[in-house]
């Protein structure tokens, strides 16, 4: 009898440990099955390596690329094919950031219960929010300078538009070794930080709204620059007597070293880590590049340049799209989603009444100084930036969104060393607004 009680004891303990060790296998396959799964030795997902299963579609249903049975295409069209290649990533894994790579378990069809069995056999579908029509234009608005353009939807936080130059054609994939093609596997919206040059006007420009009591009973002398020790801060122009509204549309470099000096390193600094600037972001999964700002020395002028987007600043164009969005929607953030009707968290940046303001004057931008004829039937506000590189060329950016409750898009363009701001990122810019608003 005592033999048997004995055998009870240790079946129920090697029971309990199978058990256990079931539990813990369990839990290590929710949390590493996806992983398991995708390995690139699982013939039923790759094909040598190759992802060799899923489509990928626009917003509209069109194909951006589909893998099954060792057959690998993309779009149709090659400038949809060239316009979205970052976003859509290459079979060849090339582009480390494209919904190919960042998306290959859904594209697998991959769930906790079948694992990449599907019941159709042929994988999954990733529905992506841009409209590949937009990325065309913006892709031709460039017209074969390098850069970024970005329009999304502030209110949901879809991104709409996403194109990154150079690209090229992965049905047809050239000599990548020369210039032309420099950094050409960087997605430059997500992973690229640029001198923002007078776009970063508007980081400063928000801070002084929150800490300059008198700043809107303020009167901005500009001669044509500052002198501050034996440096000088030179302006675009001598713009006389200015009003904070003047000052921004004039971009006076006078009046923000003026602000900037009073607002000191610490509290712009703070401002742009706020703001998300100094951070990585994640969108959909994918982490994007964090910028960089040095702090100037209070007194000299590179504090100045500081404030006004120069010196070593250093910013990434989905981050500047982030932040105008939450100006356009007064101060929260809907943040950024390339997967169509996925969920997008909300961040508040700022205050409602300091994004109200800042509103209210880049609509003036457009009125004041940039032009509204430039941009019919669009109710733009704006920004412009020319950030000088030191060599005699400047990145060209045109940042903004559109007071439109019916169109409510924000947008972000950037060229490299295309010039002014608003002479040749302004037009990039128009161009996809104006066709995003045709479209809907």
């Amino acid at each position: 009898m005592k033999k048997i009680k004995n055998r009870a004891y240790f079946s129920m303990l090697i029971a309990l440990g199978l058990v256990f060790g079931l539990c813990i296998f369990a839990i290590r396959l929710y949390a590493n099955g996806k992983d398991w799964a995708m390995l690139r030795a699982n013939s039923s997902v790759y094909d040598e390596g190759v992802l060799d299963t899923g489509t990928i579609v626009d917003r509209n249903g069109v194909v951006l690329a589909h893998a099954d049975a060792g057959v690998f295409s993309y779009a149709d069209d090659e400038t949809v094919r060239k316009s979205c290649f970052h976003i859509v990533g290459d079979y060849t894994g090339n582009v480390g950031t494209g919904a190919i790579s960042v998306f290959s378990s859904k594209l697998a069809g991959y769930d906790f219960i079948d694992g990449v069995a599907s019941i159709s056999g042929k994988g999954g579908k990733v529905k992506l929010s841009v409209d590949s029509s937009l990325n065309a234009i913006a892709y031709k608005a460039l017209a074969g300078r390098k850069g970024a353009v970005l329009v999304s939807n502030y209110k949901t936080g879809e991104i709409l538009c996403m194109v990154s130059t150079p690209s090229y054609d992965p049905n047809n994939p050239p000599d990548i070794s020369t210039p032309a093609y420099e950094g050409v596997y960087m997605n430059r919206c997500l992973g690229a930080t640029y001198t923002p040059g007078s776009v970063f006007k508007l980081i400063t420009l928000s801070a002084a709204i929150e800490n300059i009591p008198d700043l809107y009973t303020r009167t901005f002398t500009c001669a044509g620059g500052v002198s501050l020790g034996s440096d000088f801060v030179k302006c675009t122009g001598v713009h006389g007597q200015q009003t904070i509204e003047q000052a921004l549309a004039n971009s006076c470099n006078s009046a923000f070293s003026e602000i900037s000096q009073e607002l000191g390193a610490d509290t712009i600094f703070n401002y742009a880590d706020k703001y998300g600037f100094l951070k990585s972001l994640s969108v959909s999964g994918i982490d994007t590049t964090a910028g960089n700002i040095e702090k100037g020395e209070a007194g000299t002028s590179n504090l100045s340049w500081m404030g006004i987007g120069q010196y070593n600043d250093l910013i990434s164009p989905i981050a500047m799209l982030r932040f105008v969005s939450a100006i356009a929607n007064d101060g929260v953030a809907n943040e950024p989603v390339i997967l169509k009707n996925s969920h997008s968290a909300s961040t508040r940046l700022m205050e409602t009444d300091t994004a109200q303001k800042v509103q209210e004057l880049m609509a003036y931008n457009v009125a004041y100084a940039y032009g509204q004829g430039n941009f019919p039937n669009l109710k733009i506000c704006a920004k412009t930036g020319t950030a000088e590189l030191g060599d005699g060329t400047s990145n060209a950016w045109f940042v903004g969104y559109l007071d439109d409750s019916e169109y409510p898009l924000a947008f972000t363009v950037v060229v490299e060393r295309g010039g002014g701001g608003l002479a040749n990122a302004g037009p990039v810019a128009n161009a996809v607004l104006q066709a995003a608003v045709a479209d809907s």
